[in-house]
């Protein structure tokens, strides 16, 4: 909530980006951009100071790009073993996991990343791209997506399969997540138009909230 980073996407009408913006608790300011512009990245990390961008698409081919962050400046590494977008990940930048996403049509694959390179792992069980994703590299869960249809699926991640837990509420894609395995949230989203919906989630079940701004 103090230190974040946010990169890639789409900039109005319709152009892929490269820009880079940090947040330190108040305000956001423009850094390095990524080497390669893209949107329906992945991403992980635990601050503004380290990060891991990978996958996603320029209008064209789908990218196995995967860039490390430093606090300064982007870094090519290592790539993705399968080129997608619209991809999830969970944990760190030298421990992280990316899963799903859109392969042509779309994907169940997982990878694991140890700091150096990415090694392909046991699918989800359900294929869907537009998902979202929480937790560690040992310790995820999988929400949400399309496949189509718009799906609530949620599987959790216990560092060497997925297993299929409580369904979301509302079933949608583009779905963003907050937290862990015990302690999550799952907010926003279409099915098919845009929702305003927050779902937590606590170790085996999913609520309905309703969040209030003060």
């Amino acid at each position: 909530q103090t230190s974040a980073l946010t990169f890639g996407g789409l900039i109005p009408p319709l152009t892929s980006a490269a820009v880079t913006e940090s947040w330190n608790g108040t305000s956001w300011t423009e850094v390095n951009d990524l080497n390669t512009a893209r949107y329906g990245l992945g991403g992980v990390g635990v601050d503004n100071t380290s990060a891991l961008a990978f996958g996603g698409n320029n209008f064209g081919p789908l990218f196995t790009q995967t860039e490390s962050w430093n606090g300064t400046s982007w870094t090519e590494v290592n790539d993705l073993n399968t080129a997608r977008d619209m991809i999830a990940g969970a944990g760190i930048k030298t421990a992280a996991l990316a899963f799903g996403g859109r392969e042509i049509p779309i994907s169940a694959k997982t990878e694991e990343w140890n700091g150096t390179s990415w090694t392909e792992v046991n699918d989800l069980n359900t294929a869907r791209a537009f998902l979202g994703g929480v937790g560690i590299q040992s310790s995820a869960l999988a929400f949400g997506g399309e496949a189509p249809p718009f799906l609530g699926n949620t599987e959790q991640w216990n560092g060497a399969s997925w297993s299929e837990l409580a369904d979301l509420s509302t079933a949608r894609y583009g779905v963003a997540g907050a937290g862990n395995t015990t302690a999550a949230l799952a907010f926003g989203g279409g099915n098919p138009s845009v929702t305003a919906a927050t779902e937590e989630w606590s170790s085996s079940s999913n609520t309905v909230k309703t969040i209030t701004t003060s």
